[in-house]
């Protein structure tokens, strides 16, 4: 602002309100209009593509300025918030119609990326976390919170661990203590939203008696957390941020849960990328999940995600979710019901979670209804199922029959969406209502008959009966019958070609229909607000049937995908042995054209006489595709599915480690190479005598003796390690680790055959026994296009390697390679005279020529070559 100008009373009050809100995007309410100033507009403009202009702000400055009609706030609210930004709005707190002077404003929401109840924000098949995040000096904490939903947990452990549950729930935003942002940056550096809060926010003690107060409890030993310290910390932090951004209403968070390390298989963040569970790592590329999700629910889409990242190891609950996924299979009249009517329930979670926040619509409450009401025919059809499973994910659904009669009571079947556009609640529930119903609408009738008998008594046959903000209710006449207006009506205004009046008739009806229409809307909105108010009662009851919903919409899910690819109930057992029979790719067999069948494969692992597989064979053949198969089946079953298999006999996992594909992290300094060993050092530190490895060409960002060396380390450390024979798949160019099979009993070799025929390569895609003799590199290049000249030159240096192999030192056999001075084929070339030449030799027939003969022709091809 210049020196000496002077602030407008409303930019005083602007200023004063965005001073207790610095680190947001304030959105000022004027009239009809949300309003930006200053860099908020700046940025505003540029993120929602508005028209910046600029306002004068007192008598020697200007400010910059950005606003959007009040009602286009659905629209543009999510934009701001995707981009990142957290979002105060600022509303009028009270009628300016009533008030002198300027009027009272205040934030009444601040939605940041983690924090917002709306839908145009919201994935509906997507959490939207907050998490919170401390580091302890050996132990750390993180805490998740859907506010949409009120699901909240806390885990703790070592920094991989946080690592690796933040890269699986993706929060929308992380909170850290601004003393700790070096540790943050450190682990997550710029990959997801944050905030930084005062240190003090971050203490066991705030954070302890936080969690207390919210859950009204003595102590949090119910929730299974009370030793967790730094967890706990989080979670005080995610509460404050709560209070701080005005969201007050969170009866709906009702417990907290502890994310038990032990009780699921453990995905390094590695693991979780190369697998490709949810994301793909190439653009259009496919994750598992796009081919397992059936799910007919927000809530069971929800659900699903996080069951793919959190696997089980408990051999109780993963054989309960496939006797689920058995009946389903089993039961065709079940599952066709289950799919009917889970398409007709809405976001209970979400819902509910909006009656707490006193923010769900009448429309919202109508969803709410149905939802419950589609409940009924499920429990009952599993009530009636002869399983055991069905029948308890049955008793897990409450019926909540007083609420949802209560709503189609009161609540109209096809309400608005805005509670003050009135005509929601049904007639019959309040006398008062009905009789100003009454009045409203048979006053407007009276309206009409007025006007019918003014154009009698006037023969004005033009005359309407009108209304506007300014004046009421009104008779219009046109200029052509303006002689015709009786003495008594009041003119009001002169248009055009028209004259506007009223009457004292006109004032008294308009009185008694709009005092009408005022107390209908009162009503009716006291009405609404006591059917929410009875609806919070049943929070608990409701969140309940959303779990239970988002089950049986998982376990049917799977139920279908089972159905439609094929796939088979794999057998889970407690012992060392992994035993896949005819197991394909879930993703990749969806991917083949038309007619194209998977190849499958066997694989049979244990901790004794076939603990690792050395699996060599060319590019393309599969080797990566078998890798990857392996664990995926192995995840799909644990996580509760059938899998892509003819049999599986699955000895449970609790570690799935990969080392599958290679990329430079630039952005870090880091090279293929530092990657794949971060990567495989990752490995060998946590082993385990349940883990699952699979390594893809190990080595290979070095030079080969290098690699050869680091590989064959790798396997020896492995099949030696004294406490954890874990079952290893290695996939590798190196022919020379199929030596380690006639030196480890455990170490067995398999190649991926391929075919040889008329100089090409048929890629059969079978894994057999035995190593392979051949990498054939050069035929996949010439495969890819590499020029002919590359590719004969690669074939002359691979026979003189491969015959001088066993007869010469290195240093004597690189010496003696032959060497390529890059002299180009004669024929490549476009000179004319090689061109003649060219001809003149194939037009020879060097059998018929003598010697002589012969010696001449050689000079005539040399004279041609040489310069004129």
């Amino acid at each position: 602002m210049a020196k000496g100008s002077k602030e407008t009373p409303l930019m005083k009050q602007y200023n004063a309100i965005k001073t207790q809100y610095p680190g947001a995007l304030l959105l000022f309410r004027v009239g009809d209009f949300y309003e930006t100033f200053g860099q908020d507009a700046v940025t505003a403009a540029k993120v929602l593509d508005i028209v910046l202009t600029k306002r004068a702000n007192g008598s020697a400055s200007h400010v910059e300025l950005a606003g959007f009609p009040h009602h286009a706030l659905d629209a543009y609210l999510p934009r701001l918030v995707r981009a990142g930004h957290r979002v105060a709005i600022c509303d009028q707190l009270e009628d300016p119609k009533s008030v002198k002077g300027i009027v009272k404003r205040g934030v009444t929401e601040l939605v940041t990326p983690g924090l917002s109840f709306n839908d145009q924000v919201l994935d509906q098949k997507v959490n939207n976390y907050l998490a919170a995040v401390y580091f302890g000096k050996t132990q750390h904490g993180v805490s998740f919170l859907d506010l949409s939903t009120g699901e909240f947990s806390v885990a703790m452990g070592d920094l991989s661990y946080i690592e690796n549950l933040i890269q699986s729930f993706r929060p929308s935003e992380i909170l850290y203590s601004r003393n700790q942002k070096e540790a943050y940056t450190a682990s997550f550096r710029d990959q997801y939203n944050t905030f930084s809060l005062e240190e003090w926010i971050f203490s066991a003690e705030y954070g302890y008696d936080k969690l207390k107060n919210h859950f009204r409890t003595d102590s949090l030993k119910g929730f299974g957390i009370e030793g967790f310290a730094e967890g706990i910390i989080a979670a005080g932090a995610v509460l404050f941020y709560l209070e701080d951004t005005e969201h007050k209403e969170v009866a709906h968070i009702t417990s907290i849960s502890r994310i038990e390390e032990d009780r699921y298989v453990w995905l390094d963040k590695f693991t979780i990328r190369n697998l490709e569970l949810l994301y793909p790592q190439q653009e259009g590329g496919v994750p598992l999940i796009q081919v397992l999700d059936h799910t007919l629910t927000p809530m069971g889409g929800r659900l699903l995600k996080k069951w793919m990242v959190l696997p089980l190891k408990d051999l109780k609950t993963i054989r309960e979710r496939h006797a689920c996924v058995e009946a389903f299979t089993q039961e065709e009249e079940l599952q066709e019901l289950l799919q009917e009517q889970l398409r007709h329930i809405y976001d209970l979670e979400r819902l509910i979670s909006k009656v707490a926040a006193g923010r769900i619509n009448p429309r919202e409450m109508v969803q709410l209804k149905k939802a419950l009401i589609a409940l009924g025919p499920i429990r009952q059809a599993l009530l009636d199922s002869p399983y055991a499973e069905l029948q308890a994910l049955a008793e897990r659904i409450h019926p909540c029959q007083a609420l949802f009669e209560r709503i189609a009571k009161i609540l109209k079947e096809d309400p608005p969406m805005l509670i003050h556009q009135g005509n929601l609640i049904n007639d019959g529930i309040n006398a008062e209502l009905d009789e100003l119903r009454q009045i409203a609408f048979s006053g407007k009738d009276y309206l009409e008959s007025i006007k019918e008998r003014e154009k009698e008594r006037t023969g004005i046959p033009s005359l309407k009966i009108s209304y506007n903000k300014v004046f009421g209710y009104y008779l219009e006449v046109s200029k052509a019958h303006q002689d015709k207006v009786p003495e008594e009506w009041i003119r009001k205004q002169t248009l055009v070609n028209a004259e506007r009046y009223i009457t004292q008739e006109l004032k008294v009806y308009e009185e008694k229909i709009l005092g009408a229409e005022e107390k209908l809307q009162v009503i009716e909105q006291a009405l609404f607000r006591d059917l929410v108010a009875f609806a919070t009662d049943f929070i608990g009851q409701v969140q309940q049937n959303a779990l239970a919903v988002a089950s049986i919409d998982c376990l049917s899910s799977f139920a279908q995908a089972a159905l439609e690819h094929d796939y088979t109930k794999p057998q889970m057992s407690d012992d060392l042995q992994l035993d896949i029979k005819a197991g394909r790719h879930p993703v990749i067999e969806k991917q083949l054209p038309v007619g194209e069948p998977y190849i499958p494969n066997d694989i049979y692992l244990d901790d004794a006489d076939q603990q690792i597989i050395i699996i060599t064979g060319p590019n393309m053949a599969g080797k990566s595709a078998l890798l990857r198969q392996t664990a995926l089946i192995v995840l799909m079953a644990q996580m509760g599915s059938f899998v892509p298999a003819e049999a599986a006999q699955i000895g449970w996992i609790d570690k799935v480690f990969t080392r599958v594909g290679a990329s430079d992290n630039l952005s870090k300094g880091e090279s293929t190479f530092m990657v794949e060993m971060t990567e495989t050092a990752s490995i060998m530190n946590n082993l385990s005598e349940r883990s699952l490895i699979l390594m893809d060409e190990i080595g290979r960002g070095t030079s080969t003796y290098d690699g050869v060396s680091i590989a064959w380390s790798i396997v020896e450390y492995l099949h030696n390690h004294q406490k954890c024979k874990a079952k290893t798949l290695f996939a590798t160019h190196y022919h020379e680790l199929n030596q380690l099979s006639e030196d480890f009993k455990g170490i067995k070799n398999y190649n991926v055959s391929v075919k040889e025929m008329d100089g090409k390569v048929i890629f059969l895609r079978k894994l057999r026994a035995g190593g392979s003799e051949h990498s054939f590199g050069i035929h996949v290049a010439q495969l890819a296009g590499m020029p002919k000249p590359i590719v004969s030159r690669a074939n002359e240096v691979l026979a003189h390697l491969e015959e001088s192999r066993t007869k010469e030192k290195t240093k004597e056999r690189i010496e003696a390679m032959p060497k390529n001075n890059f002299q180009m084929n004669l024929f490549d070339a476009v000179d004319p005279k090689l061109a003649e030449v060219e001809r003149m030799i194939r037009k020879m027939d060097v059998n018929t020529l003598t010697p002589i003969e012969a010696l001449m022709k050689l000079n005539e091809l040399k004279s041609k070559l040489e310069p004129n």
